[in-house]
């Protein structure tokens, strides 16, 4: 199991961004370009005048004049897909699009192979090059080229999907997946199980205003165990902290003020907040981004409800890679976390499409078959969940649908699935239809 420390986290951070393959790229271009001079040693002289050397200078132009143009016009269309993918779905997808591994390798070989041809002429106008060099220079030309023809046909297919709301979506789910499949393998982020804290813990609160993106664990283990405490874990990854909000709870009793002063930025240094979340520890997010995306299409400007229930299949797939914690190695056994639950997963997938989808006849009645289904999948666990979201989206659809026999389709059927899983819930959420004599619309 992959412990990754604040430092690896921040690595794997970097390293998904944009400029590290480009300048990656572009110091390969130069070192590709300078260094075939110093092999012009492995060649006859006369070889390279042979086999045409001389015509590199030319190559090398059309290739510089060629990838700034297609680079420019790669850029734009990325900026085109970026803005689209920010209006027609979630802003929160923006992220996801712009550590893109095949966009960013594409472009990065166009940067690179400008800057390569680019080198290349200013060392043959220099005379860097003898005959053998320029030949080394060639061979190694023809094998960018080959390079760029590649990475344009991978680019005119990527063009088809990339950016379109099926592939933005397909990514949120992808994303929401992985990180609630790792959150499973480690409910408790490698810690132990919650149990409440006793009487007399301090809580140390935090110096920033943000979303916690990434937690430290092996951090607060070795704060632990250099005062020989325990630590309380109350900001998760995904969570708003402030000034006055506890990032933990330590029963440490330090017997100074200097002492004190020390557990707590140390503590504090374990925690990463920025403004935004991040999807890698916060399967919430992911759940709460494909809700956004639904919420939208369900907005009465967009009016979509068929991306509406395909978010709704989705979210239940994404669930379904939830399991019940089965005894998960406990490496930081001096650090309590507690698990995210299934009723706030739940919340966070279902509560806003109940809202905005009520109206909608046919998501409503979605809306439904996959509660049932996430109900059945671990009655259980999700099975109370599921009926509370239920009977909430049946709430709202009494007061957005207009006709009676709508409403009394939708209710029905939320309070079916209560008496399955949760039959002490209240599930009188037709009292709208019984008190009714007409059609709202009438």
């Amino acid at each position: 199991m992959a412990i990754f420390s604040r430092l690896r986290w921040r690595l794997k951070v970097i390293l998904r961004e944009i400029w590290v393959r480009v300048t990656a790229f572009g110091v390969l271009g130069v070192l590709t370009a300078l260094g075939s001079a110093g092999f012009g040693y492995l060649v006859p002289p006369d070889l390279g005048y042979k086999m045409g050397a001389g015509s590199v200078e030319p190559i090398l132009k059309i290739i510089a004049t060629a990838m700034l143009t297609v680079t420019t016009f790669s850029l734009q269309i990325m900026i085109t897909a970026f803005s689209s993918a920010q209006t027609g779905a979630t802003p929160r997808a923006i992220k996801l699009m712009q550590t893109d591994r095949v966009t960013q390798n594409v472009l990065a070989s166009f940067i690179g192979s400008f800057v390569f041809s680019l080198v290349g002429i200013i060392a043959l106008e220099t005379n860097v090059y003898d005959d053998s060099g320029r030949f080394i220079l060639l061979v190694v030309t023809l094998g960018v080229v080959a390079l760029v023809v590649i990475s344009l046909l991978r680019w005119v297919q990527h063009l088809s999907e990339f950016g379109r709301l099926g592939d933005v979506i397909s990514r949120v789910e992808t994303a929401a997946s992985t990180a609630l499949k790792a959150r499973c393998e480690r409910p408790w982020l490698g810690g132990k199980e919650w149990e409440e804290p006793p009487v007399g813990v301090f809580g140390i609160t935090s110096t920033r205003t943000g979303h916690v993106q990434h937690v430290d664990m092996g951090a607060l283990q070795k704060v632990a165990e250099a005062h020989d405490c325990r630590i309380w874990l109350c900001a998760r990854p995904g969570e708003f902290v402030h000034g006055a909000s506890h990032l933990v709870q330590c029963d440490a009793l330090p017997g100074d003020t200097e002492t004190r002063e020390e557990i707590e930025e140390a503590a504090r240094d374990a925690f990463t907040i920025d403004h935004a979340r991040d999807y890698d520890q916060d399967p919430q997010f992911g759940l709460i981004a494909l809700a956004e995306i639904a919420s939208r299409a369900l907005s009465p400007a967009i009016n979509d409800p068929g991306t509406g229930i395909d978010i709704l299949g989705r979210l239940a797939r994404v669930l379904a890679e939830w399991h019940p914690p089965n005894s998960p190695e406990c490496v930081f056994d001096r650090v309590y976390v507690r698990a995210v639950t299934p009723e706030q997963y739940t919340e966070d997938a279902f509560a806003a499409i109940g809202r905005d989808g009520a109206g909608h006849l046919e998501v409503a009645l979605r809306q439904q078959e996959v509660l049932e289904a996430v109900a059945e999948m671990h009655p259980n666990h999700f099975g109370r969940p599921a009926a509370h979201q239920a009977l909430r989206a049946a709430a709202h659809s009494q007061s957005a649908m207009t006709l009676r026999r709508d409403r009394a389709v939708v209710a029905e059927e939320a309070q079916a699935l209560a008496a399955r899983f949760a039959p002490d819930l209240d599930c009188n959420v037709g009292h709208e239809i019984d008190g009714d004599t007409s059609d709202r619309n009438a």
